[in-house]
């Protein structure tokens, strides 16, 4: 279609209508953003031809994002979630913050709530036949480089099947199986005992995986270990860990990995490592440290309020 309107006046004016712009009720931030968003869309729309057809095909996709509760799992594969921490990169840069754990997405399968334990927890509750023993451990370091005693490690990850407690559909794990959140000892220092876990993949059958069919590209994702990590005086750290030798470390469907976050995955079969961590077999083993970062003139800026499940 040859035809343009976009910028003329009727359809201007059309755009501050939908948008609430000139009434005097609602929220600025949203009329703002609504405008934004629609005059976006109105420009694609002109600019690629987008038929009528593609639009409703398009108004159906969304429907079924919605009703399979995929738009959290959507929202990582088209790097949005990276883009926000791109831009919480260059945020620190501009004031100065430098240093710390590299920061990296959340991920939608948290759940508030997970039990606390001192120093050690065992994340696993051993009902997982194929899974191989983990033990992990680190120092959580302040901004300073002190050690941070009574920091707050939450971790949650994948089963052998790539499922997560509270979103299995096999309902096989038990609520917070592979879930704990941990408090550092005196000399700030964390450590588990759980399974490693596997990558998982886009339901084959869900529209996130058919939108990334149509974009030629994979849906899944190498195995990792998520974590939160909190303490007085700084600023929240969200951050994961890939697997070390997963064929997908650097090809991550939701461009989660980043540099630093790769420890190495250690296999432990001599008889002095496993009597040492109470063990009876051979285990993997994954020491990483963290860093926090400071607070910016006493606040976090940039902690991230979303709905969360919590059980």
């Amino acid at each position: 279609m040859s035809t343009h309107i976009f910028h003329t006046p009727e359809v201007q004016d059309f755009l501050r209508l939908a948008s609430g712009l000139d009434q005097e009720g609602g929220n600025p931030r949203t009329k703002a953003i609504t405008h934004r968003i629609l005059s976006d869309l109105f420009k694609t729309i002109e600019e690629l031809d987008i038929t009528p057809d593609e639009y409703w095909a398009g108004i159906a996709y969304l429907n079924q994002l919605g009703a399979r509760s995929e738009a959290g799992l959507l929202s990582p594969g088209l790097g949005l979630d990276r883009y926000f921490d791109m831009r919480m990169d260059a945020e620190d840069a501009a004031l100065g913050v430098a240093g710390g754990t590299p920061r990296t997405i959340e991920g939608p399968l948290y759940v508030a709530g997970a039990p606390v334990e001192q120093g050690f927890a065992r994340l696993d509750d051993g009902s997982d036949a194929n899974g191989h023993t983990l033990i992990m451990h680190g120092t959580v370091h302040g901004a300073d480089g002190k050690p941070l005693p009574g920091a707050t490690v939450e971790v949650w990850h994948a089963n052998t099947k790539g499922f997560y407690s509270h979103f299995d559909p096999t309902g096989e794990q038990k609520p917070f199986n592979m879930r704990r959140t941990i408090v550092t000892d005196a000399q700030g220092r964390y450590r588990f005992q759980s399974i490693v876990p596997v990558g998982y993949g886009c339901p084959p059958d869900g529209p996130t995986q058919a939108l990334l069919n149509q974009l030629g590209r994979h849906g899944n994702r190498p195995a990792h270990i998520h974590f939160f990590v909190s303490a007085e005086g700084h600023r929240k750290l969200t951050t994961q860990i890939n697997i070390d030798g997963d064929p997908l470390v650097y090809d991550d469907f939701a461009y989660a990995t980043r540099e630093g976050l790769v420890p190495a995955l250690v296999e432990r079969s001599d008889e002095e490592s496993i009597q040492r961590n109470g063990l009876s077999g051979p285990f993997a083993e994954i020491a990483f440290d963290m860093t926090l970062s400071a607070l910016v003139n006493g606040v976090d800026n940039q902690i991230v309020e979303r709905a969360r499940l919590a059980a």
